[in-house]
């Protein structure tokens, strides 16, 4: 059980932090906070670069906690909350299935982070390491609540208005779901 929570950490948390370096530092094939700032004022994230750099933080911050296994609770709150915002805002008109640009991918990963919240992140971890009793239906039901209040919070703070770097943005989005 142990190295099946590892996988699993490792692989959601690594995939959340690489999402959130594209964000922040362009990495693999990202855009950086300048151009995922443009494609954030279209979704009515404004401002958009601020908006960028603060999912970039939440988005490779709370996979980075997933993968060590630190402050698991935390780290799954933070991946859930981002990948919620992003199915929201970005992939729900789509459909479900991915190869449409729908959220199935945000779905899978969000719920993954919180499931090891509830499960907790086993013994080859920083909190198993230390003791740490991080895990179990109240610390689920605490990463859920925090997830839901701040994609509730951030989604109820959009600015749905048309913007003037549109055909900027809808350059990013055409290349985002094509690859």
């Amino acid at each position: 059980m142990n190295i099946g929570l590892l996988l699993l950490r490792m692989t959601v948390g690594l995939t959340l932090a690489a999402h959130g370096s594209q964000k922040l530092f362009g990495w693999f094939g990202g855009y950086g906070p300048e151009g995922t700032g443009q494609f954030l004022e279209v979704l009515g994230f404004r401002p958009g670069r601020r908006h960028a750099i603060m999912a970039g933080l939440v988005e490779c911050g709370g996979g980075l906690l997933l993968a060590l296994g630190f402050l698991t609770p935390v780290g799954a709150a933070l991946g859930l909350s981002v990948m919620t915002v992003a199915a929201i805002s970005a992939h729900l008109d789509k459909g479900f299935f991915v190869s449409s640009g729908g959220y199935e991918y945000n779905v899978m990963l969000g719920v993954a982070a919180l499931s090891v919240a509830f499960t907790g992140p086993g013994r080859v971890s920083f909190d198993g390491l230390a003791g740490y009793p991080l895990a179990g239906t109240v610390w689920g039901m605490v990463s859920l609540a925090i997830a839901v209040t701040g994609s509730a919070l951030l989604l109820a703070s959009r600015q749905l208005q048309p913007v003037a770097n549109a055909p900027v943005a809808a350059a990013y989005t055409e290349a985002a779901t094509r690859g």
